[in-house]
């Protein structure tokens, strides 16, 4: 909290203060070695372990006062640690120790005719801020894999898991040290205070190169409408699966109910069912009956209403729902042709699926979809940067610059041109 803050008169000098520091911290943390970055990784990961019952302890306060407050039970589970989430979050430290060192990755290389050789070459981007609710797996993912690309970074986490982070935080500046790196390379905003927020978002007077939001819609239209440095973000992620008239049904069921009840409170949960008007009669009720089975409310369109009595009938603002819990809207829609249309109205472009054995089908929806990620024959729960072999991400972004999809390590860099000459000159 600000009165643990040392020296500091204002949330904003705090930050300021602190803005400083990650910028001194990114000039050596470029050119640290590959071996020095993931000596730090498998030591936050050790330090992690050592310390899940203090990282524990810590995780029952914040959910006891998440409780009180009377938060959703979605909320609530990604507050939630236990002794495998935290082997987890160790385990995501290891992987990205694993990863390839993007820093200094040559992207391509050509020869001009005037005989330069060009490079394009991964660089850190410098200092990223990250703003996030709930998740305090987020504070290690986040730290690790900012390091691994070679950037310091700003961690804002939000009161709920104030507790939970500050315990991990805590084991990510031991990882440093012990690989003898900055320890400012890593910080965590110690106030709760929502002002802290907008000073990141200003940039922190030019120390700021990236803000990376991690949390629900409220948060991140406001980092989109605030910031003053380039935003990597997604507002939600409304989610679509389309069952063609040529899926198979057995796996077209433990698909639905996978990408939806997997876990409901995540930002690659399915919301929406779209079956093809040509499978009504052997898919539709099916499917519907395995949600319901699963535990799953159902909100339908009129024509599944018809076939299936007794839903609820969903209304327009259905569509543009991000449930984030274990509800489902569900349509018939006229072919893959019924399935794009209605997905380019309602759809966040964060991730769809579609179920088919045709492969026409399958290439119209890789085709013109335009989401950060589609799925042929798959769950949407595998938007997940972990499960892409990323090794973790900081989320998913689904604008159309820079990063795209899951923001792992290489899209944590940017790049530069090395020029080779022998003495050219231009005429």
């Amino acid at each position: 909290m600000l009165d643990t803050v040392s020296n500091q008169n204002s949330v904003e000098g705090m930050m300021l203060d602190i803005g400083r520091r990650a910028r001194a911290a990114a000039r050596p943390l470029a050119i640290a070695s590959t071996e020095a970055k993931n000596k730090a990784l498998l030591a936050m990961a050790d330090a992690v372990m050592e310390a899940e019952a203090e990282i524990l302890a810590a995780n029952v306060i914040d959910l006891k006062n998440a409780a009180e407050s009377g938060v959703a039970a979605s909320f609530i589970d990604r507050l939630t640690l236990n002794s495998a989430r935290v082997a987890a979050i160790a385990q995501s430290m290891r992987e990205i120790a694993e990863l390839p060192d993007p820093v200094g990755t040559v992207i391509s290389e050509w020869d001009r005719p005037n005989g330069l050789h060009i490079e394009r070459v991964r660089t850190p981007l410098g200092v990223i801020g990250v703003i996030y609710e709930s998740r305090p797996n987020v504070t290690a993912d986040a730290g690790a894999l900012c390091l691994k690309a070679g950037n310091a970074v700003i961690l804002r986490g939000g009161s709920d898991s104030a507790n939970s982070s500050r315990t991990i935080h805590a084991c990510l500046v031991k990882g440093l040290e012990a690989a003898g790196l900055p320890a400012d390379a890593i910080q965590l905003v110690p106030t709760t205070d929502r002002a802290a927020v907008g000073a990141l978002l200003s940039g922190l007077e030019g120390s700021v190169d990236v803000i990376v939001p991690r949390g629900g819609k409220s948060l991140v239209a406001r980092v989109q409408q605030e910031a003053r440095v380039p935003v990597f973000a997604h507002l939600e992620g409304l989610c679509h699966v389309y069952v063609d008239g040529s899926a198979d049904l057995d796996m077209a069921k433990k698909i639905v109910v996978n990408a939806k009840m997997r876990r409901t409170g995540i930002c690659g949960s399915a919301e929406t069912l779209l079956v093809d008007s040509a499978a009504i009669a052997t898919h539709l009720q099916p499917l519907i009956e395995v949600l319901a089975e699963a535990g799953c409310e159902i909100r339908a369109s009129a024509t599944v209403m018809r076939v299936v009595p007794g839903l609820k009938p969903a209304t327009e603002e259905d569509w543009r729902t991000e449930y984030l819990d274990a509800i489902i809207s569900v349509a018939v829609v006229d072919g893959i042709g019924g399935a794009i249309d209605h997905i380019a109205r309602y759809s966040s472009n964060h991730t769809e699926a579609v179920i088919a054995e045709d492969p026409d089908v399958v290439e119209r929806f890789f085709n013109e979809i335009d989401s950060a990620i589609l799925l042929h024959n798959a769950s949407t729960q595998f938007a997940d940067g972990g499960e892409f072999g990323m090794g973790g991400e900081i989320g998913i972004a689904t604008g159309k610059m820079h990063a795209r999809g899951p923001v792992g390590v290489e899209q944590l860099t940017s790049f530069k041109y090395r020029v080779r000459g022998t003495g050219q000159v231009r005429p």
